[in-house]
């Protein structure tokens, strides 16, 4: 049966977004007057939206003066004005995304990060066009890995499951796709914790240019 659906997660899996929250994270901890992080360890902390990030980060430093709750509060004023200066699509982002929606296929965005910020982001990169919808952290009361995200999504565009993929690239995105019911491909460029390999999936893919011609495979 064609493809209903084609969901995609945000950072790591359409944008390389490490280097503006490494610089807010660390903006924030300077704040704090703790020690920054390299961006490659910050780069391990992010899928769980900002709070658990902000936790993490704090950990790793042992930032003991400072609350999380206001370390959030302070790193979202430093990310809000810094979230487009370094972040970028990964190579053959757009091309993928044309080639899909060319092929009718209707895509969205469900991701952790604050809606707000993640509609700057793709429309700062060109890439709002191609979503019809875009559901961040905030845009419900429940977040990756709850499967009730992806269903909100499934429902809204009168998709089954099992015609519908969830593109992403960790650990999170594949526990919520299992518990949706819904195929999971995994972009091995991402921010996963784990071994690629042991990361369940439908298809792991080392760049977009692949997704299309998957897509066009499961249409046949």
């Amino acid at each position: 049966m064609p493809l209903s659906l084609i969901v995609f997660d945000l950072d790591g899996t359409l944008v390389d977004s490490a280097a503006d929250l490494a610089a807010a994270v660390n903006a924030m901890l300077a704040d704090f007057a703790c020690q920054p992080l390299p961006v490659p360890e910050v780069r391990r902390m992010i899928g769980d939206g900002v709070a658990m990030l902000v936790a993490r980060a704090l950990a790793a430093r042992d930032c003991r003066q400072a609350d999380a709750t206001a370390a959030a509060r302070v790193f979202m004023r430093h990310y809000e004005t810094g979230a487009t200066l370094r972040t970028a699509a990964f190579p053959g982002v757009e091309d993928a995304l044309r080639a899909l929606r060319d092929e009718g296929i209707p895509l969205a965005v469900c991701t952790n990060k604050p809606a707000r910020i993640s509609a700057d982001i793709l429309g700062s990169l060109g890439l709002a066009r191609y979503f019809a919808r875009v559901i961040g952290g905030d845009s419900l009361p429940f977040r990756k890995p709850d499967p009730r995200v992806l269903q909100a999504l499934l429902e809204t565009f009168a998709a089954r499951p099992d015609t519908s993929l969830l593109v992403g690239d960790s650990e999170i995105d594949a526990a919520t796709a299992r518990s949706a019911g819904v195929p999971f491909v995994l972009m091995k460029h991402g921010y996963h914790r784990g071994p690629v390999a042991e990361i369940p999936c439908r298809a792991a893919l080392d760049d977009f240019g692949e997704l299309p011609v998957m897509a066009r495979a499961l249409q046949r």
